[in-house]
């Protein structure tokens, strides 16, 4: 990771209020929708969403699910995210502290579906399979993973992402890693040669 989990905090605090605006291309907007069609819970499923921001993904899939679990690193993305629920009257939504190697999820709920978007990226290779094998412990069925990501070798003069602060992995190590926790990638979608939605399916049971 290049900033610490504080530092990455406090950024995404800082323009909260500005934040679904500044997500307005088609990349972006493209992976919301594969990742919200590629989760598709049911009524009686449970979902955690992780790095949930200002709750795009766990508010759009709050009304088929019968629970949405959101979680965040920043205060101010998670007060952006209530006040949105709290509008649209999402009462199957919740928000609250969590982060991918602590997902902050209530003892006793089992989560069926576990999802996230543009949020692993700030993690370094290792830290994504530490948060990869973090999830496979809440053995979800399905994992769905929407990101910044590498199809092949990035271009240097126009990168997707802020090589400041961000450090995407190649679909290989994200694969890799899904493998080793007990998932077999069921769909991999490349929205651009630095941007793709993984979808992987539990092939063992903890």
């Amino acid at each position: 990771m290049k900033k610490s989990i504080d530092e990455h905090a406090k950024r995404f605090s800082e323009h909260a209020d500005e934040y679904d605006d500044t997500q307005d291309s088609p990349e972006y907007r493209a992976a919301v929708t594969l990742v919200v069609d590629h989760a598709a819970p049911g009524p009686d499923d449970v979902v955690v969403d992780l790095g949930t921001g200002t709750g795009v993904i766990a508010l759009a899939l709050s009304d088929d699910a019968g629970r949405v679990i959101g979680r965040d690193i920043s205060e101010g993305m998670l007060e952006r995210a209530t006040e949105k629920a709290t509008e649209r009257g999402a009462n199957a939504v919740s928000f609250g502290t969590g982060r991918f190697r602590d997902p902050n999820v209530p003892e006793g709920v089992a989560i069926d579906i576990a999802t996230s978007n543009f949020a692993m990226h700030h993690l370094s290779d290792d830290e994504k399979r530490e948060a990869i094998e973090t999830l496979s412990a809440l053995d979800p069925q399905r994992i769905v993973l929407g990101d910044v990501m590498f199809f092949g070798d990035p271009d240097p003069e126009e990168p997707f992402y802020s090589p400041e602060v961000d450090d995407p992995a190649t679909v290989g190590v994200l694969a890799d890693a899904f493998t080793d926790s007990g998932y077999a990638l069921t769909a991999v979608e490349m929205i651009d040669t630095q941007v793709g939605v993984l979808v992987a399916e539990r092939t063992t049971r903890t």
